[in-house]
């Protein structure tokens, strides 16, 4: 195998080309929208620990654990927009934008582990029932309707561009509609006086709440793993690649998230005519940046059809 230097190489990176795209900036002016949905929903957490275990419900002890993993959520997803910032070092030479997708994954595992404990307590409610204060229940959770519809909207235009913007939006639009719920439940122990209605609407709500999250985690979990975010379609790259003149063909296509908003990808082009100069590399990255949101681009050009290139056959191209 002949060593990688003998080969022509052509790096371009062109970060630049993510200003194509508004969505990659998205998280950057969400710095108001965090501060205020997490003031919000601290407040509404106390109204509803308190009163949740004066009422005696399961159900507004749900919401408040719901919102309560939304603060944490929030805080997180900030620190993480804050940390993606942050200028690459020695050690660190993507700088810290990873941490949005550890922010992600933390938030979606934390929710799911909160979610088990209240799931613990409403099935032993069921066997162990207490007089619930259905007034009480609908009022506080009244409160909750309002507090997260309005952070639901704070965050509504970025939520397709980043994931944690996306998980933040989710969250306080879930927990409106998860307040909603418990009004309901509130109204139907006043009128019926059935203890066992609370802790139903609470396994309800847990279970709406996982099937909410399931996809945040799932997205989270194969960013954390290296994988093609879900936006992007390997076959098309590699269509786009292999058709561009001069390449003979092309290995060694790799694309992973570096962010929940930035994407990189790196690939050996085979040119037996060859180098085409820097613009030719120069226009991959852009073509790259619009056609597919790939905003770091480092393609190596190979020249010499002779000469075996050590990586061409350890990855799948």
């Amino acid at each position: 195998m002949t060593d990688h230097h003998h080969h022509d190489h052509g790096h371009d990176h062109h970060d630049d080309h993510a200003h194509h795209h508004g969505h990659d900036h998205a998280p950057t002016d969400f710095g108001r929208a965090f501060a205020v949905g997490t003031i919000l929903n601290i407040g509404i957490v106390l109204l509803q620990a308190f009163y949740g275990v004066m009422a005696h419900s399961t159900a507004l002890l749900a919401d408040a654990g719901h919102n309560l993993s939304d603060v944490l959520s929030l805080i997180v997803a900030w620190s993480a927009v804050s940390l993606a910032r942050r200028r690459a070092s020695e050690r660190f030479t993507y700088g810290l934008k990873g941490s949005s997708i550890l922010a992600a994954l933390f938030n979606a595992l934390f929710l799911l582990i909160v979610l088990g404990g209240l799931a613990w307590e409403a099935i032993r409610r069921f066997s162990e029932p207490q007089a619930v204060d259905g007034v009480t229940v609908m009022a506080v959770a009244a409160v909750g309707i309002a507090v997260n519809g309005l952070t639901a909207l704070l965050f509504a235009r970025g939520r397709h561009g980043d994931i944690n913007i996306r998980g933040a939006f989710l969250h306080m639009l879930t927990d409106a509609l998860i307040s909603l719920g418990v009004v309901v439940a509130g109204g139907l122990v006043l009128f019926t006086g059935a203890e066992w209605i609370d802790p139903a609407v609470t396994l309800v709500i847990i279970a709406v709440i996982v099937y909410g999250t399931w996809d945040l985690l799932k997205d989270s979990l194969a960013m954390a793993l290296a994988a093609v975010p879900p936006g992007i379609k390997p076959d098309a790259v590699r269509t786009y690649l292999s058709a561009l003149p001069g390449v003979a063909s092309l290995h060694d296509l790799h694309i992973w998230p570096m962010s929940t908003t930035e994407t990189a990808l790196t690939c050996h082009l085979v040119m037996p005519g060859g180098h085409p100069g820097d613009a030719f590399t120069a226009n991959i990255c852009s073509e790259l940046s619009k056609r597919f949101s790939i905003n770091h681009t480092t393609v190596q050009i190979e020249t010499d059809e002779q000469v075996d290139c050590a990586l061409e056959n350890v990855h799948a191209a």
